[in-house]
């Protein structure tokens, strides 16, 4: 029997008289990729701000590991074992990679980024050693002690995927993660969303480039107009007429 990690339940979201989500359901599985494709402003990225606790639901749940996010601050919600990779880098440009990496896996030890940073960083042997080894995994450990603000775009969303997963998170949420990419950047990450993938850590990716979407998604859900329309398999989405005429105007995909 398969296990549901995350279930959003009959949440909605207005903004004034703009409905962003409409009696949204969703149930992803533990272990899974699980893809949100969508056309520009169906609500993917506030779902995704509901369940990290950046916007409050006007009604409905979202369930993680069997409790209830709704009302939690973000550092708690990121405790309870959720990441988010955001559309534009969330990084600290002005330190260095390393250092980059070392904060948030202090904040994760610490329960909170209230530390003093500088002194615990230079002695922490410990938090070093991880560092370098999701370095070395997200390749990026040739560049450990580059500035991050002087990184390639692609370069930077990978840090922030690092920073991420040097927490450890029991599910991870990644907003359009190859948007603005050179095909090759693309390439590199899809293959490092492969490899986390072998892991078995719960993703839930929002993603326009459908060969993304194909080549690492174990389910995919369709969201329009702020509501799930359909649900399924990669290739019982690439089938579906609703999907086509709904994302791609009846296209293919």
């Amino acid at each position: 029997m398969s296990n549901i990690i995350l279930k959003i339940d009959n949440v909605q979201k207005s903004f004034g008289g703009l409905k962003a989500l409409s009696d949204l359901f969703l149930e992803v599985e533990e272990g899974k990729v699980h893809a949100i494709i969508g056309p520009n402003g169906a609500g993917k990225s506030t779902m995704l701000n509901v369940c990290i606790g950046r916007l409050a639901p006007d009604s409905g749940t979202v369930t993680f590991n069997g409790q209830n996010m709704i009302g939690k601050q973000p550092h708690e919600i990121n405790q309870a074992g959720i990441s988010r990779v955001f559309q534009t880098p969330e990084i600290f440009p002005d330190l260095s990679i390393l250092q980059n990496v070392m904060i948030p896996a202090m904040a994760r030890r610490e329960g909170s980024f209230k530390f003093n940073m500088f002194r615990s960083l230079s002695s922490e042997t410990e938090i070093v050693d991880e560092a370098y080894k999701v370095l070395e995994d997200i390749g990026l450990l040739d560049q450990l002690h580059h500035h991050a603000g002087s990184m390639s775009r692609g370069d930077k969303r990978r840090l922030e995927l690092a920073m991420c997963l040097v927490q450890h998170p029991k599910l991870l949420l990644l907003d359009e993660p190859t948007a603005g990419m050179a095909r090759h950047d693309t390439n590199k990450t899809i293959d490092l969303l492969k490899k986390i993938k072998e892991r078995g850590m719960t993703k839930v990716i929002i993603e326009h480039d459908m060969h993304v979407v194909f080549s690492v998604a174990d389910h995919i859900s369709v969201l329009a107009q702020g509501t799930i329309i359909a649900s399924g398999t990669p290739d019982e989405i690439r089938g579906n007429p609703k999907v086509q005429e709904a994302y791609l105007g009846g296209a293919h995909l």
